[in-house]
């Protein structure tokens, strides 16, 4: 034994010449993989495979989802990757007939789901030749097909085994397709028809009639009444059901209906204005599993009349395990808040912005009969003062998530009792308003906190946030839009104390300099960083950024007038992630325009108001630009570009967006008045 033991670390030895993986089984190496696989290290399983022959050969048959960067790259993974079960083609424009084809004949005997939500250029003869061939789909995803017919829809009856199915915005589908859809998908257990305006009672009914199985059901905006309701209520399995903006459905037809979804769970009535409590109690009769209420800018809680404010009561009152209820936008008043403290279950979550009528005297009344309170929104409810704060951090202790944007009357203490007793917050959202350096430091006790929102809180300083980035080491989300009063040393310190973090707004502040980018590059999980109209950034912090954060996907430089072509070289080379960038009214040209064109999985460019941007340069920076999806482009290159670019950038799948928005003349802390990206010298 003991010589057996010697051999075998011998063989693990970093001096044996053998590979000490040699000594592992496949479905050892297998499991590693697996645990390589995860969004937070992208390129794991590339730079797994790229280590030896036999490393590249057991990647290949292990990965089972693919999400490729553009449509031609396909053949090169067909034989590569056999086993693939999930394709998703959101990234990938032009997908055409002829690409289902040969998915359909290399993934017959494994693919299980396929997005296709961004693509187009495919007809119902591509979708027929993937639903016959791959039996085994259970999950598509054909949203913003805007052009699919019918005959697409009878393609789609094919899947018999599709359990889950998105149509949104399929606009050209009707009754009939729907019908074909209900007959030939009978395990369907998801079905999302939003947008579908030709789909009417008949087709939903025909769902409910023959598809049995569902679980979810969105008919958001569809023009249906009450009659296709009765039959998708006798669904036994129904557990989501939002009917979101179906104008056609009023208290007058739900008032007819008999039947009852014991089985509902979630229900989303926003936006429908002409459904009031009458309907509301029509409709969620012996739903008594219903957990999440969503009504959103609709009539139902234009608690104008006292009768109303007892009979909404009333609705909840039978929901004892009711946990959310968002009411958004809607009229209520003091009292309707307060007849839903009397509900017997325990509220979760509760969502009162841009309500009226929201007060102290209410809220206050509400939370000290919730007192389980996870999530709370009373985003511009600019009645609520220190009362409300007080009673909220007193009642609900275990709140994890408050959004507060522009509550006015807040006075900077009440922040104070926020870190002081909400010790589990993870979200605080206190855009616009009156939190100091004090309130800072208190909110920083909160050590979960992990998405912090300070847009345009002028009265915060480097100071306060120094405490956040001490004890806050698990902040992912910072938003720091317009508060002027933060310097390099506030983002420095959060660089320093927040390793995790993965989006920063830093917006319009003239105070924030190359310095804070060198800060940031330090944050390896940084993906999107905003630093529009920070005319103290140039091309030096951004080419540390490009080299420190290679998770980068979303950069906006808008108005960074010092940013130019050398901080464009060194993204082309290190931030191989990068997805969206807005370079509006920078200083750079068509070489660093060019430059950009390197980076394979670029999608949506903002370019207005460049000054060294020609016509045949930024022909040349989009055609090399293979993934393209979205440009916004100032008007005037319309004419200037040919059309036979135009037609076949869009045959491509890139979609211009023009836009004759005049240039905005800005003010550098220089006194110098920046014009198209040249400078003249104010008199």
């Amino acid at each position: 034994m003991k010589g057996q033991n010697k051999e075998k670390m011998q063989a693990l030895s970093p001096d044996s010449s053998s590979n000490p993986f040699d000594v592992l089984t496949e479905e050892v190496v297998l499991k590693i993989l697996d645990y390589l696989d995860t969004d937070e290290y992208p390129s794991a399983s590339k730079s797994f495979s790229l280590t030896c022959k036999a490393f590249y050969f057991i990647e290949s048959r292990h990965r089972k989802t693919l999400k490729p960067l553009r449509t031609e790259l396909l053949p090169r993974t067909l034989h590569r990757y056999p086993f693939v079960s999930h394709l998703d083609l959101s990234l990938c424009p032009r997908v055409d007939d002829s690409t289902l084809n040969v998915i359909s004949s290399t993934w017959k005997a494994t693919l299980h789901s396929i997005n296709l939500s961004r693509s187009r250029f495919f007809t119902n003869d591509g979708l027929s030749s993937l639903f016959v061939n791959c039996s085994g789909l259970v999950e598509v995803d054909l949203s913003n097909g805007t052009e699919l017919t019918d005959l697409a829809a009878s393609a789609i009856a094919e899947a018999k085994n599709l359990e889950r199915l998105k149509l949104a915005r399929c606009k050209l589908i009707t009754d009939m397709g729907i019908g074909c859809i209900a007959v030939g998908c009978r395990k369907l257990r998801l079905l999302s028809l939003k947008w579908c305006l030709r789909v009417g009672d008949l087709g939903v009914e025909l769902i409910a009639l023959k598809c049995k199985e569902i679980r979810s059901l969105d008919l958001s905006y569809l023009p249906i009444t009450e009659k296709c309701v009765k039959s998708v209520l006798q669904l036994q399995h129904l557990e989501d059901l939002v009917l979101e903006g179906c104008h056609g459905i009023d208290d007058d037809g739900l008032s007819t209906l008999k039947q009852s979804c014991k089985s509902l769970k979630m229900l989303n009535l926003s936006n429908c204005q002409n459904v009031t409590h009458t309907g509301l109690s029509s409709l969620t009769n012996g739903a008594q599993q219903l957990q999440q209420l969503i009504l959103a800018y609709g009539s139902v809680v234009s608690l104008k009349l006292p009768k109303v404010t007892s009979d909404i009561a009333k609705c909840l009152h039978t929901f004892s395990k009711l946990q959310s209820i968002k009411l958004d936008g809607c009229l209520i008043t003091s009292s309707g808040i307060k007849a839903m403290a009397s509900l017997h279950a325990s509220i979760k979550e509760l969502s009162f912005s841009k309500c009226l009528g929201v007060t102290d005297e209410g809220l206050s009344f509400l939370v000290q009969s919730h007192k389980e309170l996870r999530k709370l929104d009373i985003t511009c409810c600019r009645k609520i003062t220190y009362t409300s704060i007080d009673s909220i951090t007193n009642s609900c202790t275990s709140l994890s998530s408050l959004r507060m944007e522009s509550c006015s009357l807040v006075p900077k203490e009440a922040f104070i009792l926020i870190g002081a007793r909400c010790s589990c917050l993870e979200e605080l959202d206190a855009t616009d308003n009156e939190i100091d350096d004090e309130g800072l430091k208190s909110i920083s006790r909160c050590s979960k906190l992990s998405i912090l929102k300070l847009g345009i809180c002028t009265n915060i300083s480097d100071e306060g946030l120094a405490n956040v980035g001490s004890f806050c080491s698990m902040l992912t989300e910072l938003d720091l839009y317009r508060s002027m009063a933060i310097s390099d040393a506030g983002i420095a310190a959060v660089a320093d104390g927040c390793p995790a973090l993965e989006m920063i707004n830093m917006a319009y502040n003239g105070k924030v300099t190359d310095n804070s980018l060198i800060s940031l590059s330090k944050c390896l999980m940084l993906k999107a960083l905003e630093i529009r109209g920070c005319p103290g950034v140039s091309s030096i912090g951004l080419s540390a950024i490009a080299v420190g954060c290679k998770q980068l996907t979303v950069l906006d430089v808008k108005k960074c007038f010092n940013i130019n072509d050398n901080g464009m070289l060194p993204l082309a080379q290190f931030s191989q992630n990068l997805k969206q960038i807005n370079l509006s009214y920078c200083s750079v040209t068509d070489v660093g325009l060019v430059a950009l064109a390197s980076l394979n999985r670029l999608q949506n460019m903002t370019i207005l108001h460049l000054a060294g941007l020609t016509p045949n340069g930024l022909a040349a920076a989009l055609l090399a630009c293979r993934g393209l999806t979205k440009v916004k482009l100032h008007a005037s290159f319309r004419p200037l570009l040919p059309q036979s670019f135009l037609q076949y950038m869009g045959a491509h799948g890139c979609v211009f967006h023009w836009r004759d928005k005049a240039f905005q003349k800005e003010m550098d802390p220089k006194g110098w008045k920046l014009h198209f990206g040249r400078s003249t010298e104010v008199p």
